[in-house]
């Protein structure tokens, strides 16, 4: 039987797309094996697929000065030994890492068992977990053409971002009676990310009288995040977070508001939901969202609205040309190479296994 070892965690991008992987990893009769942080959020997200996990000792990489780099280099030097000997015990035929700082001794201990080893980036720029992966990699996967500038022409593969295949077949009727909206207008889902966004939920909000004149709101706004004043408002329902209603909720809506996670844009990509993207700005993180999304846009995929233009007049007036021209964002999405990650990666795998 053959047997691949997937990693990665310390946020759920790091994992759904291992998840992605699952079902047809399962078809082709893989023994599947995960190696994640002791504690971490991808313990709790893959054990309930029912595959096999184990834990090491994670340390993060920080460019920055923390009494924790000191001791941090011991907690990496750790899970690389563990990582070692799992390595040893299980014998892999291959390794498929998603990044994070997890991910870094597992990569380096595969090279030194000579496993080869295929990795994730799903940010327009590596991240340094990645950065200081790619060497040990046979070959390096990325979402955006961009990408491939920053990896070794050797290595580098535009596949797109694998993502889960449930959310492919969504039913409109079921969304309509769980959300209590009707058919005689058209929706859009909001969403400000797993723990909500105060910036869009507030813009979002505010031109709302003006807003469900034309359209009908779902709102994804966060644990903590809905406001009770509004929950008598007619066409507009929030909700915290949605899992297993998702995928009707997506078949439903008309166009996406999202903050531009690059697994996130790549699931509207797949569904070719016309999208606003409003990333997350530079202050906040490392820019990484703003390149995200300005590389959709360049491609004709999104509309972009970056968070320091953000307004009751600039989200208005961008809303209402996406639902203008939204055939022509569905066009170009339904012409991009990208739409078939999940085979892409499974191809790279599989070679990699019978080379």
């Amino acid at each position: 039987m053959k047997r691949i070892i997937l990693t990665g965690g310390g946020t759920a991008g790091h994992v759904t797309p291992n998840i992605a992987l699952l079902p047809r990893l399962k078809e082709l009769d893989y023994d599947i094996h995960y190696i994640g942080s002791y504690h971490g959020i991808e313990k709790d997200l893959i054990e309930q697929f029912g595959i096999s996990y184990h834990g090491i000792s994670s340390g993060k990489l920080r460019r920055y000065f923390s009494t924790k780099n000191f001791s941090d280099p011991f907690r990496v030097l750790k899970g690389f030994s563990e990582a070692n000997k799992l390595i040893k015990t299980l014998q892999p035929d291959v390794i498929f890492s998603k990044g994070g700082f997890v991910s870094v001794p597992v990569v380096m201990a595969g090279k030194r068992r000579h496993v080869p080893t295929i990795i994730h980036e799903s940010d327009m720029t590596p991240g340094l977990a990645n950065k200081l992966s790619i060497p040990a990699a046979s070959k390096v996967c990325c979402n955006f053409p961009e990408t491939l500038e920053h990896l070794p022409q050797d290595k580098a593969v535009l596949t797109g971002s694998p993502i889960r295949q449930e959310l492919l077949s969504g039913n409109k009727i079921a969304a309509l009676e769980f959300s209590g909206l009707t058919a005689d207008k058209p929706v859009i889902l909001v969403i400000g990310g797993s723990l909500g966004s105060v910036a869009v939920n507030n813009a979002v909000r505010l031109i709302l009288p003006e807003l469900l004149q034309e359209f009908q709101v779902i709102h994804l706004c966060g644990k903590g995040k809905v406001d009770e004043a509004l929950t008598s408002l007619k066409g507009y329902v929030q909700y915290e977070y949605i899992q297993k209603e998702l995928k009707d909720l997506f078949a439903l809506s008309d166009m996406v508001i999202s903050r531009a996670g690059a697994n996130a844009i790549c699931e509207l990509l797949a569904l070719h939901k016309p999208n606003l993207l409003i990333p997350l700005s530079a202050n906040a993180s490392r820019g990484d969202q703003i390149l995200n999304a300005r590389s959709f846009e360049r491609q004709g995929y999104s509309l972009v609205l970056e968070e320091e233009e953000l307004s009751k007049e600039t989200l208005l007036a961008s809303i209402r040309r996406l639902y203008a021209e939204r055939n022509t964002f569905i066009e170009a999405m339904k012409r991009s190479p990208q739409q078939d990650s999940i085979d892409t990666i499974i191809g790279l795998i599989e070679s990699a296994v019978n080379s």
